[in-house]
């Protein structure tokens, strides 16, 4: 099947512009000589539309999504070990929209990387806080507030609890792993929705103002 761009396609152009009474239908030396130039141009057309692709953050592959990352987010994205165009395209598109100097934006963008929703305490926001009568309770709402801490606050992040082999047993362990945990071969590729704790703070860095100071906690 003859499609835009390849050598066929290229070669029944080539055909298309040379003279009809020039060459019989049948000519298998004008064919071979117009196959290679039909050939050349054919990875001309491949190779521009490659070229073009890598214009835009959505259609870019390979090394050229790394670059538009550095050029756009400095080192703060970097691709994660074994991640493939597809995921990390989308990690880089997300960022780049994600909503920033907000509370909402860093519950947004904790949750988005963890896949658990962070807990914010600011000590100077009496809907965190409560107060006497209104929602506030001994170890069951509100908290201690504090007029010494300003354009501050506490954020628990939740590290992800989907690992992928957290549950694989390993050589030696018997036919059924530790514990009966199923045994397999593990590679970059398991591990791409790993999320380190350093990513963890960067992100939360690069959404907080600048101008304020974030306690951050991480846990399981």
């Amino acid at each position: 099947m003859t499609m835009v761009g390849d050598t066929s396609d290229m070669l029944s152009r080539l055909r298309m512009v040379l003279p009809g009474r020039w060459f019989s239908d049948n000519a298998p030396v004008l064919d071979a000589l117009l196959t290679g130039l039909a050939r050349a141009w054919s990875g001309l057309y491949g190779l521009l539309g490659a070229v073009q692709a890598q214009t835009r953050i959505a259609s870019a592959s390979g090394i050229f999504l790394d670059i538009a990352s550095a050029d756009y987010l400095g080192g703060s994205l970097p691709r994660r070990p074994g991640e493939n165009d597809t995921a990390y395209s989308a990690r880089i598109r997300n960022n780049l929209i994600a909503p920033r100097a907000t509370r909402a934006g860093v519950v947004g963008m904790l949750t988005g990387l963890t896949g658990r929703t962070p807990v914010v305490f600011e000590p100077l926001n009496a809907s965190d806080t409560g107060g006497y009568n209104v929602n506030l309770g001994y170890n069951t709402a509100g908290g201690y507030g504090s007029m010494n801490l300003p354009y501050q606050f506490f954020v628990s992040v939740y590290r992800p609890n989907d690992s992928p082999i957290s549950n694989a047993g390993g050589y030696g362990t018997g036919p059924g792993g530790y514990n009966d945990a199923p045994m397999f071969y593990a590679s970059a590729t398991e591990f791409t929705g790993t999320v380190s704790d350093a990513e963890i703070y960067a992100a939360v860095a690069a959404v907080i103002p600048t101008s304020s100071i974030a306690w951050t906690q991480i846990s399981n």
